[in-house]
């Protein structure tokens, strides 16, 4: 049988502090699997792009993910598709996950992660692209540090609006506005021209770019790029989407110590990661033993 998580099953059993958690230990121990995380992509004859992360695999996890999304730039959700969640035992299918509520988690919540370490003691935090992914960064960073002020600007004055609403924050009208009066600047956009450039920022400031995970996508200017302290989540996966100088460190290393991260409080930062395979593998597990345990979701025999 096969259990199937529907978007409001997952935002039933799913919790940030947990989720962070989760993220926090998959980030120290998934360099111990030996075989690395693909991504693999391909074109569409449609508007959007076909995307498989194959495998998830973590470290005393005793199953592995593979997701299939489609990404429609124009709809609502942009990311479409499923997460297999297989027992490593048998290859039994234990669940199917909505892949846009479980990747919209996973990567906010370790961009939020990402950003708490590497930030400065400045709260004033600014979005750029107010979207699910952008969301789960702020409700994050919220569990992870206080927040002062909150700057909003999308391409959409109305999700701007909402999203300002929702957070107790306020509107802005270009991005270099946002980076003008924020310490943290968060982005999550689809853009392919640069957003920021350095002469749009000040010395002590955070940056976190979703942008970056796929070839051709750029928020930062290779300006800032070159003068920030660069870290991603995989060195090899990010080198591949080439938009990124090569990075100083990855997350892993610095929440292993093996890395200082931020040194100086005139630093400029910046997270950029791409997105691991294990990321899925950590929040669907989690989602799965909790509604196992709480009779959420529904089940199916596939092979029936």
């Amino acid at each position: 049988m096969t259990l199937l998580l529907t978007r409001s099953d997952l935002e039933a059993v799913l919790e940030p502090a947990a989720c962070l958690d989760v993220l926090r230990d998959g980030f120290r121990d998934a360099d111990g699997v030996a075989i690395a995380g693909r991504r693999v992509r391909s074109d569409l004859p449609f508007p959007g792009t076909a995307t498989a992360l194959i495998p998830g695999l973590l470290p005393g996890v005793p199953a592995y993910t593979v997701k299939v999304n489609a990404k429609f730039p124009d709809a609502r959700p942009a990311l479409r598709g499923v997460i297999c969640l297989h027992s490593g035992t048998d290859g039994e299918l234990l669940a199917l996950l909505d892949s846009a509520t479980v990747t919209a988690w996973r990567t906010g919540l370790a961009a939020a992660l990402g950003t708490h370490l590497l930030a400065g003691a400045g709260t004033v935090v600014g979005v750029v692209g107010a979207g699910a992914q952008a969301e789960l960064m702020v409700r994050g960073l919220a569990a992870l540090r206080p927040r002062g002020d909150l700057f909003v600007h999308d391409t959409s004055a109305d999700r701007a609006a909402g999203f300002a609403a929702r957070h107790g924050g306020q509107a802005s009208a270009t991005a270099a506005e946002v980076a003008s009066v924020a310490d943290i600047v968060l982005t999550a956009t689809w853009s392919r021209e640069p957003l920021l450039h350095l002469a749009d920022t000040r010395p002590g400031q955070h940056f976190t770019s979703l942008g970056v995970d796929e070839p051709g996508k750029a928020e930062l200017g290779r300006d800032l790029l070159d003068t920030a302290l660069l870290v991603v989540d995989d060195r090899e996966l990010a080198a591949g989407v080439g938009v990124l100088r090569p990075a100083d460190a990855t997350l892993g290393e610095v929440l292993r110590a093996e890395h200082p991260g931020r040194t100086a409080d005139t630093d400029r930062t910046v997270y950029a990661p791409v997105g691991m395979p294990w990321q899925d593998l950590a929040l669907a597990w989690a989602a799965y033993e909790r509604a196992e345990g709480e009779g959420i979701g529904r089940r199916v025999d596939l092979l029936g």
